[in-house]
């Protein structure tokens, strides 16, 4: 893709294909992917997020944390609860180009 005055939209960096990788296997798994559609509006507790999706607590549990843990979602406390919200601007995009393919599975 060439820009005005012969620049591309695209990184100088070289590609790191490790990285794109591991970036799309983390939202390559179906349960991981929902949950992050889900938190495309706004953060949800572990709990809102179980019913949701219909998938056990620990389940939902160890799906997050492998958002957090590869950096697309981050937590928040508010007594025991624990919120979690997308932080990774690359991942919202991405999830809002797949719903314009796929249909969106968040409100708005």
């Amino acid at each position: 893709m060439t820009r005005e005055g012969g620049q591309t939209g695209f990184s100088e960096e070289p590609f790191d294909g490790d990285a794109a990788t591991a970036y799309l296997k983390t939202l390559g798994h179906r349960g991981r992917l929902l949950i992050v559609c889900h938190l495309m509006n706004g953060e949800k507790s572990v709990g809102e997020l179980e019913r949701l999706l219909n998938i056990r607590q620990a389940a939902v549990s160890q799906m997050l944390a492998r958002l957090r843990d590869e950096g697309q979602v981050v937590t928040r406390r508010e007594g025991k609860t624990v919120y979690y919200r997308i932080c990774d601007a690359d991942t919202e995009r991405l999830v809002a180009l797949l719903s314009e393919k796929f249909g969106r599975v968040w409100s708005t």
